[in-house]
């Protein structure tokens, strides 16, 4: 099991608008997003290994949330796992691929 959790700092204001938005449309919906991104998370700390790997060259994998369509992309180096992004399953990938380039 991975020990630490590194959100980068891209990754939280995606999560932040993310439940604005949500919060927006319903109230206390979007506190129900920040927990099922943190559930989610979670799944990847305690097994990184069960997710698919995107990019071999740097480890980059996916994990998704359950009720809301959203994709946690994330590395792990040692006992340590980055959040780079966390998008909408409609955003394209170009969004995430220049992130781990800037990390």
């Amino acid at each position: 099991m991975i020990q630490r959790v590194i959100v980068r700092p891209l990754a939280v204001e995606d999560i932040a608008s993310a439940a604005i938005w949500y919060e927006n449309q319903c109230p206390g919906l979007g506190g129900e997003l920040t927990d099922e991104v943190i559930r989610a998370i979670r799944r990847a700390q305690e097994s990184p290994d069960l997710f698919r790997i995107l990019r071999p060259r740097d480890g980059l994998r996916r994990v998704l949330t359950e009720r809301f369509p959203y994709r946690i992309f994330f590395s792990t180096i040692g006992d340590t796992l980055y959040v780079h992004a966390v998008l909408h399953g409609a955003r394209h990938d170009r969004h995430w691929r220049r992130r781990t380039a800037m990390d």
